[in-house]
């Protein structure tokens, strides 16, 4: 290899490396449970009565299963039975 390509090499190496550096220390985005919005069997964790954990609610937008969403976002999110709420309601 000649004198330029180990340069080019060692640059590109370099930022890759410093690109992983500062993607392992970006905080990780702020989320928040949001009910109602959740397709059935796609909800994050228990969603109340007859359901133990992740996946098993019964029915879309069930209001008592919930979604981690991005912080923020969950009241604006509209589905066909109504927006996301931030407290679970009844199934």
């Amino acid at each position: 290899m000649n004198h330029s390509s180990l340069a080019v090499t060692a640059l590109t190496l370099g930022a890759l490396m410093s690109g992983v550096a500062m993607a392992q220390t970006a905080a990780p985005a702020a989320l928040e449970k949001c009910y109602g919005v959740a397709l059935a069997g796609k909800n994050d964790c228990a969603a109340g009565p007859g359901t133990s954990c992740a996946g098993t609610s019964k029915t879309d937008y069930q209001a008592n299963a919930w979604k981690n969403v991005p912080a923020g976002t969950c009241t604006s999110i509209r589905t066909p039975k109504g927006t996301g709420t931030l407290t679970p309601g009844k199934a």
